[in-house]
């Protein structure tokens, strides 16, 4: 009996001393309607589940992710199943077919938020992209960060870019606004070929106009200075969708339109 007393709190020690080595990450959906967040871990690094669920409007979601994890999150819209049982999105879909994302990535377009948890000098790397396309505008708060600094500073996307985006870039029935390089394929876009280095591959007018309105994101493959945030590691983070004013959600044909309708 003794024996296995030990037993029971060894095994609670190991749990308190691996959750105390996680890092938690808060979502948070203040859209006015659901979204239904994706996770990707990158090769070599331990895979979270869950890989994608629900979250009503208004809710929040907090999951421990471990020490040294690096990948990327987005949000999907538009979700439904068809009479078959077939799970898929307007925006951000991940192809699988259900509710779990399962190791695949979302389609663009796209807002990603990127991690790197302790990586050098034991410092978290994070960021926004825009780089592949926006569906929402997303956020990404250090626990005990500062709306202006440089250092733990938040980063992120508040505008609803779906409402200024150019006729050529629209998609998913004006949801999502495609990059340049998503658009129209051309390296100088896209940042290959010959433009493959942040020598040739300058901003176009379309990340300009993505930089302009969003400027603590990513809008292009070589945005680096000011978009890349870093802070010490160990801290928690909240992921808010919608941080500021919430695009209107209308549901057409299973396609959500992001409108102020």
């Amino acid at each position: 009996m003794a024996i296995r007393s030990v037993c029971v709190v060894l095994a609670l020690l190991c749990i308190c001393l691996r959750e105390g080595g996680a890092v938690t990450f808060t979502f948070l959906n203040r859209c006015t309607g659901t979204v239904w967040p994706g996770i990707l871990s990158n090769a070599g690094t331990a895979r979270i589940e869950p890989t994608g669920f629900a979250l009503p409007p208004g809710a929040a979601r907090a999951l421990p992710f471990p020490t040294g994890w690096s990948g990327r999150m987005w949000a999907r819209t538009g979700c439904a199943q068809d009479a078959a049982g077939r799970f898929s999105c307007a925006t951000g879909d991940c192809g699988t077919g259900t509710l779990e994302c399962s190791g695949r990535d979302g389609a663009t377009p796209a807002t990603l938020a990127e991690f790197t948890l302790d990586g050098g000098g034991h410092n978290d790397f994070y960021d926004v992209s825009l780089v592949d396309g926006y569906n929402l505008p997303i956020l990404v708060e250090p626990a005990g960060s500062s709306a202006t600094g440089t250092t733990c500073a938040a980063a992120g996307c508040s505008a609803d870019l779906n409402l200024r985006c150019p006729a050529e870039l629209r998609s998913a029935g004006g949801g999502a606004c495609r990059s340049a390089c998503d658009a129209f394929g051309k390296p100088e876009y896209c940042c290959s070929g010959a433009f493959a280095n942040p020598n040739t591959c300058r901003p176009t007018a379309y990340s300009q106009a993505f930089k302009l309105a969003c400027p603590r994101s990513y809008s292009y493959a070589f945005d680096d200075p000011t978009s890349t945030f870093t802070c010490a590691g160990g801290r928690d983070y909240t992921i808010t969708f919608c941080p500021v004013a919430t695009p209107r959600s209308c549901v057409v044909n299973h396609a959500m339109i992001c409108t102020h309708c």
